[in-house]
């Protein structure tokens, strides 16, 4: 059911980009190895960047699986409230 709210409440699938992240860092460290054996620095440069960016991508997404089911909710947790907007109106 849409509640026009749905940007504002709308929870991360973390499990998902965790996987996600694991598989573009097993292949950003591949590319980088690869690419450094061919003797292609430019493409090496950019599979290492790739590391990085997925690293920190990596990094935030744990911290918000260990913050709890705020972050990640499990089946059990019901989805947000609805914003009913201003009560004051």
């Amino acid at each position: 059911m849409r509640t026009g709210n749905e940007p504002a409440t709308a929870r991360s699938a973390l499990r998902l980009r965790f996987w996600l992240s694991v598989w573009g860092l097993l292949w950003a460290v591949f590319g980088t190895t690869v690419f450094s054996l061919l003797g292609r620095p430019g493409w090496a440069a950019a599979c290492g960047v790739l590391f990085l960016v997925v690293t920190v991508d990596l990094a935030v997404v744990l911290h918000h699986i260990h913050q709890g089911p705020h972050w990640q909710p499990g089946r059990s947790i019901p989805p947000y409230e609805p914003d009913h907007g201003n009560p004051r109106r």
